[in-house]
């Protein structure tokens, strides 16, 4: 089996990378990566080594550069994580996410359909769904929950599902969708909120919270994640939509405070800053239908994975050192430095 993995340098495309590698020992993997400022070539360090992977600097959006890949590698199955992913920079900029989100996903579908692929399935978000009460715990998104997007990012994003269950309704192209809920572990670019409370923490650096703190976020560990989506692709019916939750609800500044304690740092650090505009207050995926037709459910708690997380990140710091120079400082301080 050739499996073709758009984004895999990114935070959960170079994961799903790594368990392919080591769970499928008789693929092939082929990547394909515009190498943004979320990636990290040397994320794949290891996949280099392996004689089974394969890597191209390419753009989704290129219509004839991605036709050549597909020429030339011919996969049986696409996994498309490539995705403009940060909803503040969807506020400053939508346009890049309309572009790649959208546009980009189009062209990997034309592509598979050119070229006969089995699956294709994309890698899609609970927040195409909104948000949901915070005075509501009994509330969860399903499958069925109505898309009500927040951000330039979640519309895009939605766009995409929408257009891939068309692809599948009118052209016959085996796809298929699963939305997660928020991922955490290792590679993740530090301008999402446990990476950058990490980073600031261990550097003694202000951590910015936004708003009161307290919007709630269902928490899944990114190998729990990579092997829901693998159960999709080989187990999952075409033309369906997955959800995979953590069952790990827990507050923003719960996971800040959390995060200081291990380091044993003081609460102190902690800033609130300026709201982000629409802010989503609660997200929570249930998961009842890719345990039931999947046998999938996460096996990681909360408690060790985070552990893990702040471990890796600590033993990383050269790799962190890398995500967080030139463009990444600008942008820090554009983004934070006038929300006090």
């Amino acid at each position: 089996m050739k499996y073709l993995v758009t984004g895999g340098a990114g935070f959960i495309g170079s994961n799903f990378i790594y368990l392919l590698l080591d769970e499928r020992p008789g693929s092939q993997v082929v990547c394909v990566d515009s190498l943004t400022y979320a990636a990290n070539i040397h994320t794949l360090n290891a996949a280099f080594n392996n004689p089974r992977f394969t890597f191209y600097k390419e753009d989704i959006r290129n219509r004839k550069g991605i036709f050549e890949i597909f020429s030339k590698e011919k996969p049986d199955v696409v996994i498309n994580f490539a995705a403009q992913s940060h909803v503040d920079r969807s506020i400053e900029d939508p346009g890049i996410f309309l572009e790649t989100n959208i546009l980009g996903t189009q062209v990997m579908m034309d592509a598979c359909r050119e070229y006969g692929v089995k699956r294709f399935h994309q890698v899609s978000t609970d927040e195409v769904y909104g948000d949901l009460p915070l005075d509501r715990p009994d509330l969860l998104f399903s499958e069925d929950t109505p898309i009500c997007t927040s951000s330039p990012y979640s519309a895009s994003k939605a766009a995409a599902d929408l257009i891939a269950l068309a692809y599948y309704r009118t052209y016959g192209l085996p796809v298929s969708i699963s939305r997660c809920s928020n991922n955490y572990g290792p590679y993740q670019f530090p301008e999402k909120l446990i990476p950058l409370m990490i980073n600031n923490a261990l550097n003694g650096k202000p951590l910015p919270v936004y708003g009161d703190g307290l919007n709630v976020r269902d928490w899944l560990y990114v190998k729990d994640h990579c092997l829901g989506i693998l159960a999709v692709i080989e187990n999952g019916k075409a033309g369906e939509v997955y959800n995979l939750g953590g069952h790990n609800e827990k507050t923003n500044i719960e996971i800040v405070r959390i995060i200081l304690h291990y380091l044993n740092k003081s609460e102190s650090l902690i800033t609130f800053v300026k709201d982000r505009k629409g802010h989503d207050r609660r997200y929570a995926i249930n998961p009842e239908k890719a345990g039931r037709e999947l046998n999938w459910s996460p096996t990681t708690k909360f408690d060790d994975g985070i552990k893990l997380t702040i471990d890796w990140y600590i033993s990383n710091m050269t790799w962190m050192n890398e995500c967080t120079g030139g463009e990444y400082v600008n942008y820090y301080n554009e983004m934070y430095g006038n929300r006090g």
